[in-house]
């Protein structure tokens, strides 16, 4: 954990601000501005870019992408900027679990995996970045998705440790667990060899 040095006021804003952030489901707003119905009756019935995705519609599953990871790093930076890293950590954080548990929708989210990359990537870009690679890499060898975030998510807490951001230890721990309760249905499929995996196919 960072040193606290923000006032219990300042830490409560941007836990609730970056709730608030975290909590819009960009992945329906996505579908809504391009026609493509309501994404919570498509495919998985996940708010997230994998499921916009199964839509067909590639500009909406990256502009959701690009979005949902964007909360949690802009919740980050604003709150680093107007108090401190405790701050920072802390709105990451609420944005993160806004998105899993959002207050628009009956707190029935996502799985929270951008969201979970854009705010470590604000938070530190180098343990952003190898959780990034490590999912690339992941999906490149296996083609699941799923698999490829839990691994991103298991090993961010040692890539903040071998990266120096200790500090970032607890945030990532919490954030990796979450991942794992939220992929739950997911595990199960895996450990049955029936996760699907990501299509080859172009156009």
């Amino acid at each position: 954990m960072p040193d606290i040095t923000s006032s219990l006021p300042l830490l409560a804003a941007a836990a609730v601000f970056g709730y608030l952030l975290g909590s819009v489901p960009f992945g329906i707003v996505m579908a809504r501005l391009f026609g493509l119905g309501d994404l919570r009756k498509i495919g998985s019935g996940n708010i997230g870019a994998t499921n916009v995705l199964r839509t067909g519609n590639k500009p909406a599953a990256f502009l959701t992408l690009v979005l949902d990871a964007g909360k949690g790093g802009i919740a980050v930076l604003l709150a680093r900027w107007l108090a401190a890293e405790d701050a920072a950590q802390i709105a990451g954080a609420a944005a993160f679990f806004g998105h899993l548990f959002p207050i628009w929708l009956g707190f029935k989210g996502g799985k929270g995996v951008a969201t979970c990359l854009g705010t470590l990537l604000a938070l530190f870009w180098p343990v952003g970045l190898a959780a990034c690679a490590l999912w690339l890499m992941t999906a490149a060898l296996t083609r699941i998705s799923s698999l490829s975030a839990l691994v991103a998510a298991a090993l961010s807490p040692v890539a903040a440790v071998l990266l120096g951001r200790p500090d970032l230890s607890a945030l990532t721990i919490l954030l990796a667990a979450l991942i794992f309760v939220r992929h739950d249905a997911n595990i199960r499929r895996l450990l049955r060899g029936e996760e699907p995996r990501i299509s080859r196919k172009k156009g």
